[in-house]
């Protein structure tokens, strides 16, 4: 999305040894991670801001200054909220469980992010949540659209279009590729709910 040249490095969990050099990269321990010269960023938004600052070119941000923060609003509330929706709904590309019956506070989640993208496709006309180029807040989001593909989540129309707007999109069919290339399967993803 930034047209930057980048590496991916597929790091197991399960190995010790690579459970070393992942806290080595990121003392957090989380992904995704960021390895440039001798900086290291851990945290998905900071990435963004930082990529957004060595290369302001590929926008990443809206140049609006009230859509843009708008934008890191709403890519922040997907950083660190919807919390029901992750854990009643885990990501998993690898299988479809279109019966999957969805509750509660993940309906909830489900309700707040149909409302997000509603009104920034209302108030910026689309295709992508800031108008006609992917944003931040589309890459942020793009995950929840494989959610809501594997477990089969009826949208509202404007939602499902978009959803498959994000699924059809190239750099996510990259994604998607990677990710159904990887060898190791994590058997809590793949248990019957």
């Amino acid at each position: 999305m930034a047209g930057l040249d980048f590496e991916t490095e597929v790091l197991s969990g399960e190995d010790p040894s690579a459970r070393a050099e992942l806290l080595h990269l990121s003392p957090s321990f989380l992904v995704p991670r960021l390895t440039h010269g001798e900086i290291r960023v851990w945290d998905a938004l900071a990435i963004a801001a930082y990529l957004n600052e060595i290369s302001p070119k590929v926008h990443l941000l809206p140049a609006e200054p009230a859509a843009r923060a708008w934008c890191w609003s709403i890519s922040g509330e997907m950083h660190g909220g919807f919390i029901n929706l992750r854990s009643s709904l885990p990501m998993n590309l690898k299988v479809r469980r279109a019966d999957f019956k969805v509750w509660g506070g993940a309906k909830s989640d489900i309700e707040r992010i149909t409302a997000i993208w509603r009104e920034c496709l209302v108030r910026h006309g689309g295709p992508w949540l800031f108008g006609t180029r992917p944003t931040l807040a589309d890459a942020m989001y793009a995950p929840v659209c494989t959610r809501f593909v594997t477990y089969g989540v009826a949208l509202p129309e404007e939602s499902a279009s978009y959803r498959d707007h994000v699924m059809n999109w190239r750099l996510m069919g990259e994604w998607i590729e990677g990710a159904l290339a990887e060898p190791e399967e994590i058997e809590e993803l793949d248990i019957e709910f």
